[in-house]
């Protein structure tokens, strides 16, 4: 046994150390690697020319090898979405999958049309799966076949065995962890099931840069796919000390990008792509290797860290979770040996379904039979040539409440013009448009839609065609809309983080029955074991003063509640302007048991599960809050 065969054995479960029956033929193609940050914001890097604070020397490395796209976008505004859409070359539309879902306990396989929403909001959101269907043929999946050696490393968040990546054409996967971010921390001590640090404080991008290099050179001799998904820049916001130290003393406090600790996560980052690199050119395979790098969406702009947002991503508008520019260009680097341009740049629009069928079209691969592709090959772009990939969707039907959030919605790109279609967000149940012309506005400030009502309609007819083409799980109508409580001036607020204003709530604050659970801006009572929670706003909440608990720590609640998506709060110490969030989603349906993953860094302080706008009661059975102290709190009512 060799070596690294040892270590694998430490880091996967036997069935993926099981021998293949058949070895598959080699294939002579290049090699892939496919690098994915995490939230990487178009304006984070040196690329766009936006940021004089971040600093990216090795993505311009790679960018003197190839060909810079400055308008790439991601298939969504959130991970997991993009995630799908690169693998199986679908749009989120097709596969349902519209949601960073996947961690939860539920499986769901389907998207399914809601069932209600608040009487607040015009649209019912569908309800999306919770797994990636091993039915659709991966980009894993087909290389394999190919002859290559698949392996990824990093984030999944497409779900848990058996739909992990050993299951999607993955023969390698490490660390083997299906959450949405790196188990508890960026600087070890992690907390990842089976893979530990070997070095105190050890970095997660240092080593998994470090495991994907020797998986590099056991496999240099046969061709490749390494699909290394980055953790970073997602939270939880944490970097070595000495990074943000360094960029600490370089912040601008004009700059609306001025956060250390992002910056040292963005070198960290930057730093990984140099060690692949490195190795790249050491194995001496720089001429048979393609790199692809981007992002799966736009930067965040509604957690909070060093007193500010993590990024900005001016001058586009919006970011991650929203429909606007901020939340969908990426950065997108491409070197392809013997067709990409060194130091080139492009200004066709490409997104996240067309990696795969361009990959098989310059490598020279067929799609299976009865295979299909939402995206197309721009390998003409990346020769040079003039190339209209026409027209390209982003499919978004939720509402996750961040800064400039829209209703549930999907946008056209074609040229210099956008539409966005809000689902029944016009009058009498019609939909609402907005269209901007990029080249004038880059910053969607002008809403054409009036003044162009032809084009308007022409684009819309786009989006009906894509929507039935992709058999799209759409947003209806809500029967129980109330014009009345309808708040239009709150859409693209974020949620407010001040305390909120007094109302109906839970009997008293000592209520035996609640456990020291306090409800919120809602009415809460307990009758035979469950919590019934009535009159929810977008405020509502349940609080719970968790001063026991400490560092990273996970919430379960079992719940009966309509679908939606919504934020955990944990405010150390009790202060409301120091509060973090972590968003999750409810399915909806029967009793679900929802587990939220909390990644603090020090006390929780005081908790608050935030519920989701809807016109029926929720209820609750239990709350368990487990932290890595050792400590459970299980409030069983």
């Amino acid at each position: 046994m060799t070596r690294l065969f040892a270590l694998l054995a430490l880091w996967l479960p036997p069935a993926a150390l099981l021998p293949a029956a058949e070895a598959p033929k080699p294939h002579r193609g290049p090699n892939v690697v496919l690098i994915l940050a995490d939230d990487l914001g178009w304006a984070d890097t040196t690329l766009s020319g936006h940021t004089r604070f971040y600093q990216t020397p090795n993505l311009e490395r790679l960018a003197k090898r190839g060909m810079s796209f400055t308008r790439a976008y991601s298939a969504s505004p959130l991970c997991s979405p993009t995630r799908s859409a690169i693998l199986t070359g679908l749009s989120p539309a097709r596969t349902g999958i519209t949601t960073p879902n996947c961690h939860l306990p539920p499986v769901v396989l389907e998207a399914t049309t809601g069932k209600s929403a608040s009487p607040d909001q015009k649209s019912i959101q569908p309800t999306p799966p919770t797994r990636l269907k091993t039915e659709y043929r991966t980009l894993a999946e087909s290389l394999k076949e190919a002859g290559y050696a698949t392996g990824h490393f990093g984030k999944w968040h497409l779900g848990p065995e058996p739909y992990s990546p050993l299951q999607q054409g993955f023969e390698v996967d490490v660390p083997h962890h299906p959450g949405p971010g790196p188990a508890g921390s960026f600087v070890a001590p992690w907390k990842f099931a089976n893979f530990k640090e070997r070095v105190p404080g050890e970095h997660i991008e240092d080593r998994m840069a470090t495991e994907a290099v020797a998986w590099m050179e056991q496999n240099k001799g046969r061709a490749f796919y390494l699909n290394y998904w980055m953790f970073s820049v997602h939270a939880p916001f944490d970097a070595k000390q000495a990074l943000i130290d360094k960029h600490r003393a370089r912040v601008n406090p004009a700059d609306p990008q001025r956060s250390p600790t992002y910056a040292a996560m963005i070198e960290s980052m930057d730093d990984a792509v140099g060690t692949l690199l490195d190795a790249i050119d050491r194995l001496q395979i720089a001429d048979r290797t393609v790199i692809l790098f981007t992002s799966d969406n736009g930067g965040n702009m509604y957690n909070e860290v060093d007193g500010t947002t993590p990024t900005s991503n001016a001058p586009l508008r919006g970011g991650k979770a929203t429909m606007f520019e901020g939340g969908t260009r990426v950065p997108c680097v491409i070197a392809w040996p013997g067709i990409t341009a060194a130091g080139s740049r492009s200004e066709a629009i490409i997104q996240s379904e067309d990696y795969y069928p361009t990959l098989f079209d310059g490598l020279g691969l067929k799609a299976a039979p009865g295979q299909r592709f939402d995206g197309v090959s721009f390998l003409p772009a990346l020769r040079g040539e003039e190339m209209d990939r026409g027209a390209v969707f982003q499919y978004f039907p939720h509402n996750p409440g961040v800064p400039d959030w829209l209703p549930p919605a999907v946008s056209v790109h074609r040229g210099d013009w956008k539409l966005i279609r809000i689902f029944h967000g016009g009058e009498n149940g019609e939909h609402r448009y907005l269209l901007f012309n990029l080249r004038d506005d880059l910053g969607e400030k002008h809403n054409l839609a009036a003044q162009q009502p032809e084009l308007a309609a022409e684009l819309d007819s786009l989006i009906t065609r894509f929507l039935a083409d992709t058999n799209a799980v759409v947003p209806v109508p809500n029967p129980a809309f109330d014009p009345a409580q309808y708040r239009p001036e709150l859409e693209g607020k974020q949620k407010p983080k001040t305390k909120p204003q007094p109302g109906p709530r839970a009997k008293d604050d000592g209520d035996p029955a609640l456990q020291g659970w306090k409800a919120r801006v809602c009415t809460a009572t307990v009758k035979a074991g469950i919590v019934t929670i009535r009159n929810l706003t977008g405020s509502s909440f349940l609080g719970f003063a968790a001063g026991r608990h400490s560092g990273p720590s996970t919430v379960k609640v079992r719940i009966r509640a309509g679908g939606g998506v919504s934020h955990l709060d944990w405010l150390p110490g009790g202060v409301q302007d120091r509060a973090h969030s972590v968003s999750f989603t409810l399915p909806g349906g029967d009793w679900q048991e929802l587990k939220i993953a909390v990644p603090a860094s020090g006390p929780l302080g005081i908790v608050r599960i935030y519920l989701p706008k809807q016109a029926q009661p929720v209820e609750i059975d239990w709350i368990e809050i487990t932290s890595q102290t050792g400590k459970t709190t299980r409030t069983e009512f």
